[in-house]
């Protein structure tokens, strides 16, 4: 298993670095299929912002990724944040039972209706000229549907984009107001 550590405005101590392995590889040591597990240390530089020592830690395991982070006045206190989040991921993670390929066949119409819903109110909304600020790259695991709206819930996120086992498309679920799931489908009806 790697163990790779980053620092962000911050050069990481011997001593920061063995609490962090510490603490993290306790609770991972009952979750299989560890891969690697990177942790970012970020130290914000603004005075404004009264928690500025941020730790962020990523598992990559075989199966999902799990993801967490926190913010305080004090690095170590960060840590031990940060690992009760990843804890009650895990948990999440291991009390979660995938459900079965007919209903996801079933919740397929109800999802392109929402999906038709949610373009409307977008096609709606007021254009401003936003710009990308952060580029991220990532390795796209072929997965259910429902294993992606597993995924997206325990790092946090809104969306998540996965291939689909089934299709071998590229796909997008995402968490909707009314606190269901949409799946966006790519379609290749094109105009002419």
């Amino acid at each position: 298993m790697q163990f790779i550590v980053k620092g962000h405005n911050i050069e990481v101590t011997d001593a920061l670095r063995k609490h962090a392995e510490e603490k993290i590889s306790k609770i991972t040591r009952h979750f299989s299929q560890v891969m690697k597990i990177e942790v970012e240390f970020d130290v914000e530089k603004n005075p404004s912002i009264h928690d500025n020592q941020k730790v962020g830690v990523t598992i990559f395991t075989k199966g999902p990724f799990i993801k967490a982070s926190n913010s305080s006045k004090d690095m170590y206190v960060s840590i031990d944040k940060v690992v009760d989040k990843l804890e009650r991921q895990i948990e999440k993670y291991k009390g979660k039972t995938y459900r079965s390929n007919s209903k996801y066949t079933s919740l397929k119409e109800v999802l392109r209706e929402q999906e038709i819903s949610a373009e409307q109110k977008e096609s709606n909304a007021e254009h401003t000229e936003p710009e990308i600020v952060k580029i991220k790259q990532f390795s796209i695991k072929p997965m259910s549907p429902e294993e992606a709206v597993m995924q997206m819930d325990l790092i946090g996120h809104s969306f998540f984009v996965f291939r689909n086992a089934i299709t071998e498309e590229t796909n997008v679920v995402y968490k909707r107001n009314d606190d269901n799931y949409g799946l966006i489908e790519p379609s290749y009806n094109v105009k002419k």
